[in-house]
């Protein structure tokens, strides 16, 4: 045996390689899926007994590139022998370690050598490159505690070896280009020693490996490259498109990597970062957490039971959550009846629309429901025509800071006893009440009326009803344009001419876009002790403007221009807002109207204007329509300098300009974008359309926010979701088919200005969708226990059924790996 150390340059291969690797290729294996596996052999190929784990402090790494071909060693080779050797001699000396090479595969059968190297790195090239003997001897090494560390055509290696193929991840594609090209690798793992110093966008040219089968959830991804970045060729794996990876395997630690397949990868420096994180970790000089992202890691139980028949004893109609410190669930109804229960839809009667919006407890001590209390809401009409149906009801619900203190609640609803059946108008408002912390028991009579506002209910929909808290103590309420858009086709729900008793139904410029009026907005304000509220500094308008005329402002609003954020939050550790709503009904993009139906979510790091009815997405406009025949189209809006015009209007005519929005999708794709004219405005032609975010689609599609996962250090918890997901923003909608369920990172620099996400993955398979899973996402938040909370609506529209529920996602995968007590060098982490 040969082993090549810092300065020799030895050249050996096997002489049977070249017959072996002749067969292979003549069988299509080198880029192609893995063969069947040998059978098992018995008794044992090797008795091999490895120390475990391998190698010690004086850390050592073996680089293998043994190859089935036969000739001189590809220039890959020793380019990458001579870029790990500097990587050894780098960096702080708790850190460094000794290179040796070798060709040689009988080293694998040779346990004293062996047992000396804390990782073994594969640099070889494709087909059969151990023979059996020497396969069980790598996987003893393995099952000792070994390290492994593949390159580029690693992957190619031991095709016959379904136990190779685990260790790898997965196995090269035919029809992957076959020359280097620049694109974008999306850097998801900000933790991991071998990505935490790389750019999120990091542009570098390749040859890039297409998969047999996307290793995605059985493997910890930490790097993706972007396909509409390149040519990725025939067999595409979409945006999804796993580029390096790790996990702990049978005993020991794998890392992989597509990249290194060209000689100039081992002269770049943050390619030799991205190796020497990877070698820390399979080195065992440093810890790393490689089984965030693994999905079977996870586990989605229901915590509610279904309802006893014809009571709401465990949910309502699910329709928000929120989690108290001490673990406690709270989540409400919205006022729907259980479906056997009658619905009054008769305007002439007393009780149109009455419903019960009921407040639910959930204690985690005693896997307890409690229901809390019931409002008298009006929100109960049923489905149907959008001039028959209603959304309104209990629509949100929040806990005051100190809550473990003063067990107040903040509830927005709207109450039966304020509706006028005449003009068709009711009250929204956002109340305190006081829960009795001992009995879970809610006094429906401390409430103090905070704030209030008139919404007109002769037509639905588009309520809205998040709230959250800031670090200040700023309450963000998101309040719904409840106008239909039936009467524009479904696109900016711009028509002024229906109304009810004079008021407009079908103008979102009315409510959404305008200054003076509290719907279709996120307001901002400070709760006092007293039950009142103060406007903070920094809103959009501060109510005393004089601006053509004065009196046309609303103090309280810090967004306009939102259809139905039903979901919003705050992270508190950045007080940037994360909003998402649901936008129009047009299923295909007008060249006439403009945009489809366009669901958003936005990161609102400021106070803004984000556009409806006037733009939607990235600042794409709307057609003006106006009297005396609103079928007709008049000019384009303008994003910049937008214009209330509406007859309907009472606040400024000049609005902020609108700030494009981060992610919006329709049901052809995510991000549509289109061609624009000299004056900026889109083709809307669908053939010139281009997805600017492949990962998501809608069809059908309700836009639920979720929150920023913050990871705590000091909680004390075994089912708290990993480090891996901290800073992540978490994006879904009520269904579960293309719509996204996902965890996106945004770019710091771009994210307040509309700028698209970075680095996206999927959440369906840890949040499971499915009819018996979570099908129908209504509200989605962290536990105080690190867990994920999450309501699952139901299968029926207005009511609640069998499959309304709560469920918690929890973390079973362990911490990073090695155990401190088996680091090659005590107290690294």
């Amino acid at each position: 045996m040969h082993l090549r150390g810092l300065s020799t340059r030895r050249r050996r291969r096997r002489a049977w390689a070249a017959t072996v690797a002749a067969g292979v290729v003549a069988a299509g294996l080198l880029s192609g899926p893995a063969a069947s596996a040998r059978p098992a052999p018995d008794p044992p190929l090797t008795t091999m007994s490895v120390k475990s784990p391998p190698g010690g402090a004086n850390v050592r790494v073996l680089i293998f590139y043994g190859s089935a071909a036969a000739g001189d060693e590809s220039p890959l080779v020793n380019a990458g022998i001579e870029a790990i050797e500097k990587i050894g001699l780098s960096g702080p000396a708790d850190q460094r370690f000794k290179v040796e090479a070798t060709n040689d595969a009988t080293v694998f059968t040779d346990e004293t050598t062996l047992g000396r190297f804390n990782a073994i790195v594969f640099l070889t090239g494709g087909g059969d490159v151990l023979d059996p003997e020497q396969e069980a001897g790598l996987e003893a090494y393995m099952e000792a505690g070994g390290g492994f560390v593949g390159i580029h055509d690693a992957a190619r290696a031991e095709p016959y070896s379904d136990w190779f193929t685990g260790l790898v991840g997965a196995r090269p594609a035919a029809g992957g280009p076959t020359t280097a090209q620049r694109a974008v690798v999306e850097v998801g793992d900000r933790l991991h020693p071998a990505t935490k110093e790389l750019p999120l966008q990091w542009k570098r040219p390749d040859k890039w490996l297409n998969w047999v089968k996307n290793p995605s959830g059985t493997v910890h991804t930490v790097a993706r490259v972007r396909e509409s970045s390149y040519q990725p060729g025939s067999s595409a794996n979409g945006w999804d498109h796993p580029v390096s990876w790790c996990r702990d395997y049978d005993g020991g630690r794998s890392f992989y990597t597509g990249m290194g397949g060209t000689v100039s990868s081992y002269d770049e420096t943050d390619f030799r970062t991205h190796l020497r994180g990877a070698l820390l970790w399979t080195t065992r000089l440093v810890q790393a957490d490689c089984k965030a992202t693994i999905t079977g890691n996870y586990k989605a139980e229901r915590l509610t039971q279904p309802n006893q028949p014809g009571r709401n004893d465990q949910i309502g109609e699910p329709h928000g959550l929120v989690t108290a410190p001490d673990g406690r669930v709270l989540y409400i109804g919205r006022g729907g009846a259980d479906s056997s229960q009658p619905v009054v839809t008769d305007w002439n009667h007393p009780d149109v629309g009455k419903g019960k919006g009921e407040i639910h407890v959930y204690d985690p001590k005693t896997k307890k429901v409690t229901l809390a209390g019931a409002l008298t809401v009006f929100g109960n009409k049923g489905g149907g025509d959008e001039l028959i149906k209603v959304e309104e009801g209990l629509l949100g619900i929040e806990l005051d800071p100190r809550f473990e203190e003063n067990g107040w609640v903040y509830l927005h609803y709207t109450p039966h006893s304020q509706i006028n059946r005449d003009t068709r108008m009711a009250e929204r408002r956002v109340s305190r009440f006081t829960l009795d912390l001992a009995t879970n028991k809610l006094d429906l009579s401390s409430e103090k009326v905070l704030l209030k506002w008139p919404v007109q209910i002769h037509s639905c929909c588009h309520a809205g009803g998040g709230m959250t808290w800031d670090s200040k103590g700023n309450l963000y309420i998101a309040t719904g344009d409840n106008n239909s858009s039936r009467f524009s086709d479904g696109y900016s729900g711009n028509n002024p001419q229906p109304d009810y008793k004079g008021v407009s139904f079908a103008d979102a410029r009315r409510t959404a876009g305008n200054t003076n009026n509290l719907n279709g907005k996120i307001l901002r304000i400070h709760p006092e002790p007293d039950g009142t509220y103060t406007i903070p500094a920094g809103n959009l308008f501060t109510g005393k403007e004089t601006d053509e005329g004065g009196g046309k402002t609303r103090g309280e609003i810090y967004v306009m221009g939102v259809r139905n954020p039903a979901r919003i939050f705050v992270d508190r550790k950045t007080d940037i807002l994360y909003a998402g709503w649901v936008g129009p009904d047009a299923s295909a993009p007008s060249p006439t109207w403009g945009p489809a139906k366009y669901d958003t979510f936005a990161v609102i790091t400021k106070a803004s204007n984000r556009g409806w009815p006037y733009c939607m997405g990235n600042k794409q406009p709307y057609r003006d329509r106006n009297l005396p025949d609103p079928t007709k189209p008049l000019g384009w809006y303008d994003c910049d300098h937008p214009k209330n015009e509406s007859p309907n209007n009472d606040g400024l005519v000049n609005l902020p300009p609108v700030t494009g929005n981060n992610i919006w999708y329709s049901p052809q794709g995510g991000a549509p974008d289109f061609p624009r004219d000299a004056n900026g405005v889109p083709s809307y032609k669908q053939e010139e359309s281009k997805y600017l975010l492949p990962w998501l689609k809608g069809g059908g599609q309700a836009a639920m926010n979720g929150p920023v996962y913050r990871y705590d250090t000091a909680i004390a918890s075994d089912v708290r979701w990993p480090a891996y997901w901290d800073g992540k923003w978490f994006v879904g909608d009520f269904y579960d088919a293309d719509q996204p369920r996902n965890a996106v990172i945004t770019d710091p620099k771009t994210q307040g200005d509309g700028g698209l996400p970075v680095h996206s993955e999927s959440l369906k398979k840890i949040v499971p969708v499915g009819n018996d899973g979570i099908k129908n996402l209504m509200d989605w938040k962290f536990g105080p226990d690190g867990a994920l909370y999450v309501l699952d609506y139901g299968r029926g529209f207005f009511t609640s059924d069998a499959k309304s529920a709560l469920w918690r996602v929890t973390y079973t995968g362990g911490g990073p790996t090695p155990a401190a007590d088996r680091l090659a060098r005590g107290g690294a982490r």
